[in-house]
């Protein structure tokens, strides 16, 4: 048996022409306003990415550049003008910050209304109580990928905790109705726990830390997590070539989580504004 490829780049343009596609009966375009703080090589990249990719589906977006001896007040002072400001939708402040900003003080200004990352406490809080909310964008395009999977009664396991996917992860699986397991740096046997589960979601950003006999036969995994080696190649936390043949389904890395993170951005933006406009007219 060798598994299906979960081809995330067609999945993820499926899911932009179908953006695209709304967004031209709108009537206006969605604002997108994202904050860049410092010179990070890798946020710089992303950020590019996706200013294009809005531009294709019809999104305005707006990239704000911060230097990085930003101090945490100023920043604050610029997330409540996009707060403010009513051309805009979504507000993304790009991560990682400097050290001098925290984190979480930057995470509670965000007004929920326009947190298209999914990361503030409300967000946070809808999406644990099953109620409706912008979600974190990298699970939701897992769950865009597990679409014609039935979760129902699926064990499925999750490796990583993290507020940005681990714990978002679980909660919409477990929404699902899938019995779910979080796994991380600490829990005992973490092979023995991966070999139970009929769906494994690697993000726990260790370059191929997932062997293939940690895969139970059939299982499907999805691997979030990418990993530059040493001599430049890109590679997931799943040893891929050894889970291939055991695996009924897999995400390559790259070409499979990833695509889906910018596209469920443009989702969210897009969903944020109708949302503002049908609060405001009523």
């Amino acid at each position: 048996m060798t598994a299906r490829i979960i081809d995330g780049r067609a999945i993820a343009s499926d899911l932009r022409t179908r953006i695209a596609t709304q967004v031209a009966t709108l009537g206006y375009r969605p604002g997108l306003a994202v904050v860049l703080v410092g010179d990070d090589p890798a946020s710089k990249v992303y950020v590019r990415s996706k200013d294009r990719a809005a531009a294709q589906v019809g999104i305005t977006a707006r990239t704000i550049y911060l230097p990085a001896d930003t101090t945490e007040a100023a920043l604050l002072a610029q997330v409540a003008a996009l707060n403010a400001d009513p051309e805009i939708d979504g507000i993304l402040v790009q991560m990682p910050l400097p050290a001098q900003i925290r984190v979480d003080a930057v995470l509670d200004a965000i007004d929920p209304a326009k947190d298209v990352d999914g990361l503030t406490p409300v967000s946070a809080g809808r999406l644990l109580a099953g109620r409706a909310s912008l979600q974190p964008c990298t699970p939701r395009g897992v769950m865009h990928l597990l679409a014609e999977t039935d979760l129902a009664g699926m064990r499925a396991v999750v490796l990583g905790r993290s507020v940005l996917v681990g714990k978002p992860m679980a909660a919409l699986l477990t929404n699902a109705h899938a019995t779910v397991t979080i796994a991380h740096s600490r829990t005992r046997d973490l092979a023995d726990e991966c070999r139970r589960a009929d769906l494994v979601v690697a993000a726990i950003g260790r370059a191929e830390m997932i062997r293939g006999d940690w895969i139970k036969p059939g299982a499907i995994v999805i691997d979030v997590g990418i990993n530059r080696l040493g001599d430049g190649r890109l590679v997931g936390d799943v040893a891929y070539a050894e889970a291939l043949p055991i695996a009924s389904a897999i995400t390559p890395v790259p070409g499979g989580v990833g695509p889906m993170t910018i596209a469920c951005l443009l989702e969210n933006t897009v969903t944020a504004a109708i949302a503002r406009r049908q609060l405001a007219a009523a």
